[in-house]
């Protein structure tokens, strides 16, 4: 997964780690207001952000709240997110 660490739940990217950063897979629903939490910006690898995943700094997840929000949901996402097609 993009040089990092990722969790997936039922065979699903769910939430992971990038160097020192969260990636959260949230739903695009959510993602403008995602994006105006604390530490939280863009994924971009491309020059295009990739809706509907986002990083979010250590600052961004010190608290055990904070950290706890990013997790629900990316769990609360997961069951609407689509399957990568297998190999």
């Amino acid at each position: 997964m993009m040089g990092g660490l990722c969790i997936m739940v039922k065979d699903k990217m769910c939430i992971g780690v990038m160097a020192d950063e969260l990636m959260a897979r949230i739903d695009p629903e959510f993602y403008d207001a995602a994006l105006k939490k604390k530490g939280c910006h863009q994924m971009d690898f491309t020059g295009r952000p990739l809706k509907g995943f986002v990083l979010v700094k250590p600052n961004g997840i010190d608290m055990d709240k904070d950290l706890e929000y990013w997790i629900d949901l990316c769990l609360a996402f997961n069951p609407k997110a689509k399957s990568s097609k297998k190999k």
